[in-house]
């Protein structure tokens, strides 16, 4: 979960607590938690970031869900809050970037409806390796159909008793990208 994220892993819950303090002080980015409603426990963090109201620009990131939060329901939607309150507030473009090496993210960008713009090659160093940036963006024109295909996702009668997902939702998601990558 570490390995792209430019701080982690913690040797500890009191060092990541005083990393969460330090982050928690910060405007941009402005970190959430991600809580668990049928657990009441916080399981995972994501941010706002590159916030420019002015240009009506925003970015999702920072995202670090346990194991248990990963590709869940729980997280799948809030993802999805995120964004809709992003283009909510009047946002025209709400961006992804990832670590170009990073394929689970770069597959979830896709699945939660955010086209591919690009690569910067060689953009940074990240724990002493080479970091290329995947840039991904949807924008405010794309968002009814993204706000449709969310939802009907997450409807109720999307899962089975099991909770097995009845339509994915990149299948919902893959008629609203404008390019993949």
């Amino acid at each position: 979960m570490w390995t792209y994220l430019p701080y982690g892993p913690f040797a500890d819950d009191e060092e990541y607590r005083r990393w969460l303090e330090q982050a928690s002080r910060s405007d941009d980015p402005l970190f959430f938690a991600i809580i668990e409603t049928q657990t009441g426990i916080a399981s995972g963090v994501a941010s706002y970031l590159r916030i420019d109201p002015a240009n009506g620009s925003i970015e999702v990131g920072h995202i670090a869900l346990s194991p248990r939060l990963q590709r869940s329901i729980a997280a799948t939607e809030a993802m999805f809050l995120m964004m809709r309150w992003a283009f909510s507030a009047g946002y025209r473009r709400y961006e992804w970037r990832c670590n170009g090496l990073n394929l689970p993210s770069r597959r979830a960008a896709a699945r939660f409806g955010f086209s591919y713009e690009g690569l910067n090659r060689q953009s940074g160093i990240v724990k002493g390796r080479n970091r290329d940036t995947v840039w991904y963006a949807a924008v405010d024109a794309e968002w009814p159909a993204l706000e449709a295909a969310f939802t009907r996702w997450l409807d109720p009668s999307n899962f089975d008793a099991t909770g097995k997902q009845r339509v994915a939702l990149a299948t919902l998601t893959d008629g609203i990208l404008v390019a993949r990558g």
